[in-house]
């Protein structure tokens, strides 16, 4: 029998705005049960003296690290622009707003 009642299932769907029928209810209140039981035997493991992880392996940065390089100038840049203004490219108007 499960420990969570039909009335609990049907209140928890309720909050969650689920229309569901009389034999999806039956059927989630014995799925909730096994998901608690589950919860419960993992609770059952955990020992005050082993510190909560995120992860169950040690993780270090794979990115390489920040360094200057060289990279194009803004004439550069522009040179292949169809139009530029200002030291920055032109491109058409698409948001009809006032300059």
């Amino acid at each position: 029998m499960p420990s969570i009642s039909r009335d609990e299932v049907a209140h928890l769907a309720r909050l969650a705005r689920l229309d569901l029928q009389s034999d999806e209810v039956d059927h989630l209140a014995g799925q909730l049960d096994q998901i608690i039981d589950a919860v419960g035997q993992v609770a059952q493991v955990a020992a005050d003296d082993i510190p909560p992880t995120s992860h169950a392996l040690p993780v270090t940065n794979v990115f390489r690290p920040d360094e200057l390089r060289p990279c194009l100038s803004a004439e550069a840049a522009l040179s292949g622009a169809p139009e530029a203004e200002d030291g920055r490219f032109r491109v058409p108007q698409i948001l009809g707003e006032e300059q």
